[in-house]
């Protein structure tokens, strides 16, 4: 009897949708972790926004570690006041090694007062979103590296600089 038997290609297909399952609750955790980071940012928590990097944690551009970071967020926070962050949905790459991933997204940081309508609306089109806001504000590219660590996505390296265009 050659090739693969029912019950083998059954099992394969099965373990095919738990993988796939996996990376998008992988996935959907990185964009929860992001979200979460916004809201804590855009509330000055910067205690507990820290607390979503890993250990080593590095900022670019200029290599900063954690506790660099802390300061320059004290810093922004403080000049910015009470301010939102917009972004459409965050592009995650998961890494072959289980315990990677790359998050990359353009972000626009405002005044609390300051409007921009639809955007909510456009979350699931990054192409859309940045073609309402990218005429009317700066926008800024975030590439986050994240870790897995005890079943948790942490961030590790995190670099920002202006929105170049969609490659």
């Amino acid at each position: 009897m050659g090739g693969i038997g029912y019950k083998s290609a059954a099992a394969l297909l099965m373990l095919c949708a738990l993988i796939a399952c996996g990376e998008k609750d992988d996935a959907r955790a990185i964009r929860k972790l992001i979200a979460g980071g916004a809201a804590l940012a855009e509330q000055h928590q910067i205690a507990d926004l820290m607390r979503l990097t890993a250990d080593g944690f590095t900022a670019w551009p200029g290599r900063y570690d954690a506790r660099a970071v802390r300061g320059i967020l004290f810093a922004t926070f403080r000049r910015w006041g009470r301010f939102e962050i917009h972004y459409p949905r965050p592009a995650v790459e998961l890494a072959p090694a289980p315990d990677r991933a790359t998050a990359v997204m353009v972000l626009l940081m405002v005044s609390k007062d300051r409007e921009f309508p639809g955007l909510k609306e456009l979350y699931e089109d990054p192409q859309g979103w940045i073609e309402a806001v990218g005429e009317k504000a700066d926008l800024y590219q975030l590439r986050l590296d994240l870790i897995k660590k005890e079943g948790d996505w942490r961030v590790q390296q995190a670099s920002i600089e202006r929105f170049k265009g969609l490659v």
